[in-house]
């Protein structure tokens, strides 16, 4: 297990005061802050690992913490929480997040299986705590986005003052905080790696407290954050990164990674779709572009007009997309977090962590030995922003003789800079430089650099793809243990103040950087031979739904193959928006992509599933949102099988639909929120279950779809809520 913390001014400030402190306790070992190593230590000595925790569960003298305060605003719940009333009798979870964290995100999926294995009616609670680190996370609306966006299921609470933080001496993102049913400490585990660890802890602790009475099974009062998605947010779902190609017939297709609902969209510039890339489903699955499976999707890059790489973000990989053959593949990557800060393996053996933007660079072959005539074949190499590492890696797609004339076989994938350390350290040696959190990449083919957006450093950062040196261009600080030096001003290097900016785009004559200021929430130019950036106007004729909207935390852009337009995907606003340049790469107009596609969708009955048919709900014409639960009980001694799996899933009418989420293993209460798009006709969604159950004397599996129906009229409702129950006997499936 490795221990990944951000070591930043403010903990490095937080630790000496701990220290300070240590005269006033009567050791180290009563400091939350030594709880892991006082816990790991008792198990080594006594040698067996329950018996340990039980005993340091019974010489526990932590008091209890502090309720949280009253008016803060929560996610996820109808109403806030407190240790006194929903959390009496639980073992609570606080997870300490900043949702910008790389190494906050790794802790979620742990969470999300952590949860599936204990359950409320068992006696844990997982509670996420976000104490922001740039100004920008402060806003609860952008927390609400932060939590639909990483499907986020658990409550969530905004400690804006960041007052839990400091009632429990928290002092480094993440840190996890086990509390027993009293609100009592039990231990605090930092950084990212702890799964296994918080497996035995809550075993234990959920066994040491049920047998002391003290565990209830209650529920608390969940209401999932989807509900509060735009009633007309359109097909996208927090989509990432955006990329363009031009095809021999001049004619420019888009791809766009539509990292909230699992897929990649490629379309025309004028917003017809012409293929969706993934079933939408949260997996990892190669195969045709139907029933391919992606994972919070982020970077895009064209090879060619029917070859697409992707930095399947979550699913630790780097996928290829051929439109030719209409598959799908992984290159790089096994589906699981690597820790590896060196790399060299070949193709899929490679494990990589966080991979969150590529780009492609064309470059000579460097062996001139073969090539007497002066004229090396081109080679290309796939550029990574390895965010889990802070370092930029290389996937040489052909054998090439690069740096230093060293030779790497295709299929190569390894570090070419960043030492791995989270810092803003430039270095003309390469892998003595370092990275915090890469996120975006522009290449410039003219000068052979690679940019950087190192978004927690709020810094653009220069690579040379001749000899590796790193430079600054604007942001950051010169002192490279900095990582809260952001800010929103203009200027050269880092007089200049940016705040976690995550995209970049180089102009059509690579002279110009353009850059989505994310939590600023602004487009920015910049000079890259005077190291200057300036902030782009842009004209207040902006709408969304109808009404005026600026940026919300732009991910990615890029630039028309003309130069005269960008195309900036507008994250938190679910779109792709179309800029229309000026002179000196001012803006002139800014206008929604309206995605489009004729639905010639016709359903496949399955004479495997049962239809079960719903009653109808009717949407505005215009579109809308559907809620739609569907609660699953049982009758006659029939039950799900336990350890068996159990799953459902939707189908939608069209890729202009959008369904979050989109599957599940949760199947007694599923709880899923429609976009509708407009202009639909008599359109069907269909839920489907495939469950395992049985009686006491036999397993009955079960599969069946529930249909509704979806009508559309002027005088329909953009937001309509629909709830049906499904009762299943041994015998019989029906809605009630």
């Amino acid at each position: 297990m490795r221990l990944l913390v951000r070591l930043t001014p403010s903990n490095i400030f937080f630790r000496r005061l701990f220290r300070s402190l240590r005269m006033e306790s009567d050791s180290e070992d009563d400091m939350l802050y030594y709880s892991h190593q006082k816990l790991s230590s008792l198990i080594r000595e006594k040698g067996n690992k329950n018996a340990a925790i039980k005993e340091y569960l019974e010489n526990l003298n932590y008091q209890p913490i502090k309720d949280f305060n009253q008016g803060l605003e929560w996610f996820n719940v109808s109403e806030p929480l407190s240790f006194s009333k929903h959390l009496k009798g639980k073992i609570v979870v606080l997870d300490f997040f900043t949702y910008c964290c790389i190494n906050c995100m790794h802790i979620i999926p742990d969470l999300r299986e952590i949860e599936k294995e204990f359950s409320i009616e068992d006696g844990l609670v997982v509670i996420g705590v976000h104490s922001a680190k740039f100004e920008n996370e402060k806003a609860s609306a952008n927390i609400l986005a932060a939590v639909q966006r990483y499907n986020i299921t658990h409550p969530v609470v905004n400690d804006f003052n960041s007052q839990m933080w400091k009632n429990c001496e928290v002092n480094c993102w993440p840190t996890l905080l086990i509390l027993g049913p009293n609100a009592n400490p039990i231990v605090m585990l930092m950084g990212e790696g702890h799964k296994e660890n918080l497996r035995s802890y809550i075993t234990a602790s959920l066994e040491y407290y049920k047998s002391k009475k003290q565990i209830s099974d209650h529920q608390i009062p969940f209401k999932s954050a989807y509900h509060l998605l735009p009633d007309l947010k359109g097909p996208l779902l927090f989509p990432g990164k955006i990329a363009n190609f031009v095809n021999e017939n001049h004619q420019e297709i888009l791809a766009v990674s539509d990292t909230g609902n699992n897929r990649i969209i490629i379309l025309k510039p004028d917003g017809t779709i012409l293929h969706q890339v993934g079933s939408g489903k949260v997996g990892f699955r190669d195969g045709s572009l139907s029933i391919c499976e992606f994972n919070a999707p982020q970077g895009v890059a064209f090879q060619n007009e029917s070859t697409i790489f992707v930095a399947d973000t979550e699913n630790h990989a780097i996928r290829k997309i051929d439109l030719k053959n209409s598959m799908v593949e992984t290159v790089s990557g096994t589906g699981f977090q690597g820790n590896d800060r060196v790399g060299g393996k070949l193709w899929r053996q490679q494990v990589i962590s966080s991979p969150w933007d590529v780009c492609l660079y064309r470059t000579p072959d460097m062996d001139m030995t073969f090539y007497p005539d002066g004229k090396p074949p081109i080679r290309d190499v796939l550029i990574i922003a390895m965010a889990g590492t802070h370092q930029i890696w290389a996937l040489f797609l052909e054998d090439t003789v690069w740096w230093k004339c060293k030779k790497y076989p295709a299929g190569t994938c390894l570090a070419i800079a960043g030492s791995g350390r989270e810092e803003n350290r430039n270095n003309a040696y390469p892998n003595s430089a370092g990275f915090a959190q890469p996120s975006g990449l522009a290449l410039c083919n003219k000068n052979k650099e690679v940019y950087v957006a190192d978004s927690e450093s709020s810094s653009v950062r220069r690579l040379s793809l001749v000899d590796g040196k790193v430079t600054p261009v604007v942001g950051g600080d010169r002192n490279p243990n900095n990582l809260f030096a952001f800010g929103d001003k203009d200027g050269s290097l880092c007089e200049a103040k940016l705040q976690h900016l995550l995209g970049l785009a180089m102009s059509k004559d690579e002279d110009t950087l353009l850059v989505a200021d994310t939590y600023n929430h602004k487009l920015k130019k910049v000079n890259i031979t005077q190291n200057s950036v300036t902030t782009i106007a842009t004209p207040g004729g902006d709408t969304t739904d109808g009404k005026t909207a600026g940026f919300k935390e732009p991910a990615g852009l890029c630039v028309s193959s003309d130069g005269k337009k960008v195309y900036l995907v507008d994250t938190n606003n679910h779109c792709i928006k179309t800029l229309k340049l000026g002179p000196d790469y001012s803006v002139k107009s800014v206008t929604v992509l309206n995605l489009t596609l004729p639905e010639t969708t016709t359903k496949v009955e399955n004479s495997e599933h049962q239809i079960l048919d719903g009653r109808s709900v009717t949407i505005n014409s215009h579109g809308g949102k559907l809620i739609l639960k569907i609660g699953v009980a049982f009758a006659d001694g029939l039950k799900l099988t336990e350890e068996a799996p159990q799953s459902w899933s939707v189908e939608l009418p069209g890729v202009t639909w959008s369904c979050v989420p989109a599957s599940g293993d949760t199947v007694k209460n599923v709880d899923v929120v429609v976009s509708v798009p407009s202009g639909t006709v008599n359109s069907k969604i269909d839920v489907e279950f495939n469950l395992v159950t049985c009686t006491e004397e036999t397993c009955l599996p079960k599969s069946f779809i529930v249909r509704v129906p979806v009508v559309q009229k002027n005088t329909g409702s953009m937001n309509v809520e629909s709830n049906l129950r499904v009762i299943l006997d041994p015998n019989n499936i029906q809605i009630a």
